[in-house]
């Protein structure tokens, strides 16, 4: 997994923010549609696209984009 092929799969969890907005140190939990929900979705795409389990504790850790990839990546 690349981080690029990681922030398509990301954009892909959100519904109205384009992926061309999404770069390696966006802030994710500032977008204005983050939500708990989001937060499932990222749960649950981290287990069905690459294989790993993370924890809503583990995605509150993360600020941006790249700390979520660095986070899956290394599971």
């Amino acid at each position: 997994m690349d981080i690029n092929a990681f922030i398509e799969i990301f954009a892909e969890q959100l519904d109205d923010t384009d992926v061309s907005e999404i770069k390696v140190d966006t802030e994710y939990q500032e977008l204005e549609e983050w939500s708990s929900l989001t937060a499932m979705s990222l749960i649950a795409m981290a287990k069905t696209q690459f294989g790993k389990t993370i924890t809503g504790r583990e995605i509150r850790s993360c600020k941006t984009v790249g700390e979520l990839y660095n986070l899956i990546a290394g599971k």
